[in-house]
Parts: structure tokens; sequence; C-alpha cells
């Protein structure tokens, strides 16, 4: 398999175990977090270090390994990105699989398995065009001041929802037309939906404009902008006058 192949495949099957967990039926809420994180992470750790044993490996379950550092190829996953949705059985939750290379968020999948997608860096497709009035997702339960402003700012719907994943997928996907975050993430929490949105012919930076660099010694990445390009310069112009 090739790399996207590989991120695809492995997200998708990691989001087929964690549906099996949930299924199960004998997990309470936290204990249902903790085991769909614990078997997703293992699967997918146990596959990367099997099939790409000389790339490094970043994820949010594992403690830090520094070696990656000294790596231009770094696998970097989320096993599950939105744990509390998963455990509310809720469908805005995510597995994440991205390979950085030299920093840059080149190859990878979110799958997003209670709606039964895989979106992927290799298998871009036309982005709806927008409507008339725009949307924008924010945090379902800490929508950002500074995203809530720019919202009002261009008169556009503010949608809540979930993971970082799910709401970057729904720019994708065209369900929505900016993400944009400021309340501080990870690299993990990113890089996939980073890596799918640029195949997929987004915008995607920081919201000072500068790109997402990954592989860092500081996995903190406080905010993200996502959306399509003809909107970046409209959000970027009111942030810098927040």
């Amino acid at each position: 398999m090739t790399d996207a192949q590989l991120a695809a495949h492995l997200a998708e099957v990691a989001g087929r175990l964690l549906l099996e967990v949930r299924a199960a039926g004998v997990l309470s809420l936290k204990a249902l977090g903790k085991a769909g994180d614990a078997t997703a992470n293992q699967f997918l750790c146990h596959a990367l270090r099997e099939l790409r044993p000389d790339d490094g490996l970043l994820s949010e379950e594992e403690k830090d390994n520094f070696d990656r550092l000294a790596n231009s190829r770094v696998w970097i996953v989320d096993p599950v990105d939105g744990t509390r949705e998963y455990g509310e059985e809720r469908t805005d939750w995510a597995v994440h699989v991205a390979l950085a290379i030299d920093g840059r968020p080149v190859h990878g999948a979110v799958a997003l398995p209670g709606a039964g997608l895989v979106l992927r860096s290799d298998q871009p497709a036309p982005v709806p065009p927008a409507p008339d009035r725009l949307r924008m997702v924010v945090s379902r339960t800490r929508p950002a001041a500074e995203a809530m402003a720019v919202a009002a700012a261009l008169d556009a719907e503010v949608i809540p929802m979930g993971s970082a994943g799910a709401k970057a997928m729904a720019v994708v996907l065209g369900q929505a037309d900016i993400y944009l975050h400021t309340g501080g993430q990870y690299e993990w929490d990113s890089c996939a939906p980073a890596a799918v949105a640029l195949a997929h012919g987004l915008h995607v930076s920081r919201i000072d404009g500068s790109p997402l660099v990954y592989n860092q010694a500081d996995t903190y990445m406080p905010d993200l902008l996502i959306c399509r390009p003809q909107h970046a310069q409209p959000v970027l112009d009111l942030l810098a006058q927040q």
C-alpha cells in the first residue's frame, strides 16, 4: 500500500473496531472512552511499527518518543478524536491517521465511523460551492470567542460540532464553510484533517496565515483555520483586527 492508502485503511479499520467496542454495551461512558482509545491506539501503533518501521510515530495515547524529531517521516495519529462524542454515541467523532514529511501534512485520512465515511488525501473530490450565507463550525461545548466574533462580523451561521476532525471534514464535505479554532489543540488533532483539507484544495493555516508545521518538540498547536481559499483573507483580516 502507498502511504495514503495505508492511512485510509488503518483509519477505517480502527473506526470499525471502535464501533464494535461501543456496540458491546458493557461499558459506562468514561470507561467506554478509555477502552476505545486504548483499543484503537494499540491497533494503529502496532500496525504502523510493523509496516513502516523506519518512520517516526506520534500518538495522543502514547508517551512521546523524541527520537521522532530525527525522522523526516513521522506518522501522527489520534485514535479517537472526540472521545466524549464517541462515548455519547454521537456521530461527530473521528479517527486521524496522517504522515508528516519534513513537518508538512502530506498524506492522511480522517474516518468518520458514525457516518460510514473515510475522507482521504489521495481521493480528493470537488468541494461543493458555498451558500449565500456562510456557515462556521465551532466547538459544541466551548466555542472560542474569536470564532464567535468572526462569525458575527461575517453574519455566518454558527454550527456547534464535536471533534476537530468532524469539523474540518464538514468543510471538505461542503456541510460548512469555515473552521476557525483558537482554543488550543495538539498536533494529532489537526495533522490528518489538514492533509485531507489541503488535498481537497482548501486553505489551511494558523490564524496569522502561516503554515501548520508538525513533528515539533512541543506538540501544542493553539490555532488553525480551514476554509475555501476565497474566504481565507476576509477571515484573516478580521482576526488581525481583534
